[in-house]
């Protein structure tokens, strides 16, 4: 049988001839780059990348803010990478989502990343192998993003997880990741995983990978990427998956929410007070007293310049 031949970093793909399709009937795959924001270096390699490749930015990062914008001045979508805890006790760095915090505070740190991180367009889970196993914390945190116009991403870091479930149940709108393209870092296994992405998204049309922005994937992804076209498949952002407007209303260091009934809970001024609290500790760019929460017909707005 026909196979195509491709050399990508001197590793060999071999594709059936069955799974090249004509571009009318493309399966599409997207890829999520986690854990931007710590380094400024790779984080701006992982953004040159060929094609709609989407960047989740962990929140009060030395860098976060800066490749978010970056990423958003190159068309790329951008995701706020949510910090949750683990089962394994590893530490989440600042701004995450604990079994300690009780629901006001948890919907308080919840926004101030979100806030923290411009032109998010949607939410995915680091770490969280303990907190989206949890139907009670998924629930607080689905029904929050309700008051957003986001989109989540179940990361899958647990086989147990109920994240994907429990936003379907609240109707939001959600996918979750079928390949790890890096837990183990060297080429070989790359290729292995990010053939078996492009075979999952011949087989159902779809698939999602996440990786992350080690030297590693980078020198992979860079030379895979413009491949694509050639092996009839399409790279595309979450939204487009999701058949979303891709309009973020984040826009730099604005929010606007909108409660909903009967969802989470309503912000008061207690609430109001704690989450400009809570911007103003975590937010490496901001002064004390820069930060304004104001309400108008119904609509709070938080603003940091």
């Amino acid at each position: 049988m026909f196979r195509l031949l491709l050399v990508i970093s001197g590793l060999l793909f071999m594709l059936p001839s069955g799974l090249i399709q004509a571009a009318s009937s493309s399966p599409q795959i997207t890829i999520i780059i986690d854990d931007l924001g710590n380094n400024l270096r790779n984080g701006q390699r992982a953004i040159a990348l060929p094609g709609a490749v989407t960047y989740s930015v962990l929140p009060f990062t030395p860098f976060g803010k800066q490749l978010a914008k970056q990423a958003h001045q190159q068309d790329k979508e951008v995701m706020l990478h949510m910090p949750m805890d683990n089962s394994h006790g590893h530490p989440l760095g600042p701004g995450g989502l604990t079994f300690k915090q009780d629901r006001p505070l948890f919907e308080q740190q919840l926004a101030a990343a979100i806030t923290a991180t411009p032109f998010v367009s949607g939410i995915n889970n680091h770490m969280g192998s303990g907190l989206t196993t949890s139907s009670e914390r998924m629930q607080w945190l689905m029904q929050s993003l309700k008051n957003y116009p986001l989109y989540f991403v179940d990361s899958r870091t647990s086989a147990n997880s109920v994240a994907g479930r429990t936003a379907l149940a609240l109707k939001i709108p959600t996918l979750k990741r079928d390949i790890f393209l890096d837990h183990e870092t060297t080429p070989a296994f790359i290729d292995k995983q990010f053939k078996r992405l492009l075979k999952k998204a011949h087989s159902k049309g779809h698939a999602v990978a996440i990786g992350h922005p080690y030297p590693s994937t980078l020198d992979y992804l860079e030379k895979a990427l413009p491949q694509l076209d050639k092996l009839g498949v399409e790279l595309v952002p979450p939204s487009q998956l999701l058949a979303l407007k891709r309009t973020p209303q984040l826009v730099a260091n604005k929010i606007t929410t909108t409660p909903q009934a009967n969802t989470a809970q309503p912000i008061t001024e207690e609430i109001k007070r704690d989450t400009k609290a809570l911007l103003v500790k975590n937010t490496p760019v901001s002064k004390p007293g820069q930060c304004r929460i104001t309400e108008q017909l119904n609509v709070t707005r938080i603003t940091c310049s």
